[in-house]
């Protein structure tokens, strides 16, 4: 994964957090969320062919392949991408490759279903419209999207450490090697998800837990 203006420094920290990225699924308190988003998730991609956006390690590829007749998904960082192409999915069923998340530059066109897992989060406000713009253009019409992110809850999530003049919200996360990280992330609100969307979709369905949000909508 990468983010905008400070693309650098998110680019960095998600590679050299790559072996230990997995662990954010770990937590006892999300473990019952988490058995659900498992199974809900693949239900939404049954038979379509399958635009993974900033797929880290390929966590949600490998279930959203079950259900899925092709996944294609892209990450930035080649660490995490030699990561994702060892998880167990069958020959054929998922194709990994390096574009940039948010540009979505040499992303293929065509798909009918895309899929973005803990992204949205790491794009600024002022972005957000605009990836959304250009996420509409590399699908097909009709296209069935699903945004999947966290939910903020005191005491789980990491506090968060500054909020800047536009609003977006700020996290300092620390790696196993000692390493601190600012990184953008923001916890946006109902309207402001159905705001982000309106140019695009036709209708839009968001699914609240208490650690996670699933928004799941259809292009126009």
């Amino acid at each position: 994964m990468t983010e905008t203006t400070a693309a650098p420094t998110m680019e960095r920290y998600y590679s050299r957090r790559a072996a230990e990225y997995e662990r954010i699924y770990e937590k006892p308190e999300r473990q019952a969320e988490l058995d659900w988003l498992r199974n809900r998730i693949p239900q939404v991609f049954r038979g379509r062919d399958v635009l993974e956006i900033a797929c880290g390690t390929g966590y949600w590829t490998q279930f959203i392949a079950r259900e899925a007749s092709r996944v294609r998904a892209c990450d930035l960082n080649e660490s995490v991408l030699e990561l994702a192409r060892e998880k167990p999915i069958p020959r054929g069923k998922a194709e990994f490759f390096r574009a940039d998340a948010l540009t979505l530059e040499g992303v293929p066109g065509g798909c009918d279903a895309a899929f973005a897992g803990f992204w949205w989060s790491h794009v600024k406000k002022g972005e957000l419209r605009r990836f959304v713009s250009r996420l509409d253009a590399k699908l097909a019409r009709g296209a069935v999207v699903a945004v999947l992110d966290n939910t903020f809850v005191e005491g789980s999530s990491t506090p968060i450490s500054r909020r800047d003049a536009e609003g977006n919200t700020y996290q300092v996360r620390k790696l196993a090697n000692g390493e601190d990280y600012e990184v953008v992330k923001n916890f946006p609100s109902e309207d402001e998800l159905r705001e982000a969307v309106a140019d695009v979709a036709a209708e839009a369905h968001l699914e609240t837990l208490r650690y996670y949000w699933l928004l799941v909508f259809r292009t126009k």
